[in-house]
């Protein structure tokens, strides 16, 4: 069994994962800090669970805090998986320091702090938003990515680049995954699908921008856990490593389908709103997958319409407790 260290621990992704490593046996070192981009008290409830179990031990600590970062680091571990980050590509554009700080700033504490303890290998979140509006789809990972349009998604690229040099210099064996609209229960209330299930039950109409024709790869948690642990397991057992791999769907839902997809699944019908595009948003998201698939096994298998009803039965299931978070 190993000894992980997970960042952003709390989050919809960090506290899936958690859960799932808890349950395989291994020791999991958590780190979160209840960022308020959206309510702490849907953080702690996701992590309710993962407290109960022995093998959890958890940080409530920012990654900005270096001498903090460094002492937990210094307990040992065998691989790291930085999930936590500053998230949202709209509100980047009014607070890019922020992403500066909490993204850029708080890996290079995290690479800092591995090289410190020794520990060599990293899983790093990154995401679909570096390849900006590159209209060469699907997206391979060895397309430029010199032209993001969000300060989010530069401060990916920005870890993206920080990654290699220490692993060129202090021979860290890094993996960057690059993540596609992940979705499922427990997912940020910021996100489409959960803020349109929202609106829908309480009858409130749905803001769409753009035509509706902009398309993301949506992405189902299980299959993207099942990805990040891949991750772990091929750099446990591969040495010299530096690598980016997408863990997408490589199947695009245009918005209106989207819309259309949530309705069968609530069986409500919403009354839609529409706005210009914003500033930030790409037009389409589509990943090839075709490296993951070769270098981990990487298959995702749930559809978008299975999905949905795991995520709207959730959500009903937990309405009280998400709306206290609010």
């Amino acid at each position: 069994m190993l000894k992980i260290i997970v960042t952003g621990c709390a989050g919809f992704i960090g506290s899936q994962l958690t859960k799932q490593l808890l349950k395989d046996g291994h020791n999991v070192i958590g780190i979160d800090n209840f960022d308020p981009f959206y309510s702490p008290l849907i953080k702690r409830n996701n992590l309710k669970e993962c407290l109960n179990y022995d093998n959890f031990t958890f940080f409530e600590n920012d990654l900005r805090d270096e001498q903090a970062v460094k002492t937990i680091f210094s307990k040992g571990a065998d691989i790291v998986v930085h999930l936590a980050g500053k998230a949202g590509v709209r509100p980047s554009i009014d607070k890019p320091q922020d992403y500066i700080d909490h993204n850029i700033t708080a890996t290079r504490v995290v690479l800092d702090a591995m090289k410190y303890a020794q520990i060599k290998k990293l899983a790093f979140a990154s995401s679909s938003s570096v390849y900006g509006n590159n209209p060469q789809r699907p997206w391979r990972e060895d397309i430029s990515v010199d032209n993001p349009i969000s300060p989010y998604a530069f401060s990916k690229k920005s870890c993206e680049l920080l990654n290699h040099t220490w692993h060129h210099l202090f021979e860290m064996d890094i993996i960057n995954m690059r993540f596609f609209t992940v979705y499922g229960p427990a997912q940020r209330p910021d996100l489409a699908i959960h803020k349109f299930t929202k609106l829908m039950y309480e009858e409130r109409p749905l803001t769409l921008f753009g035509d509706g024709s902009s398309a993301r790869d949506y992405t189902f948690i299980s299959d993207t856990i099942s990805g990040i642990k891949g991750v772990i397991n091929y750099l446990m057992s591969h040495n010299h490593v530096y690598e980016i791999i997408n863990l997408g769907n490589n199947k695009p839902i245009s918005l209106n389908d989207l819309v259309k997809e949530i309705s069968a699944a609530t069986g409500i019908k919403p009354k839609i709103e529409r706005l210009p595009m914003q500033p930030g948003d790409v037009d389409i998201t589509c990943a090839d997958i075709s490296k993951a698939e070769k270098m981990i096994n990487y298959q995702p298998k749930t559809q978008l319409h299975e999905g949905l009803k795991k995520f709207v039965n959730w959500y009903k299931n937990n309405y009280q407790t998400l709306k206290k978070g609010v």
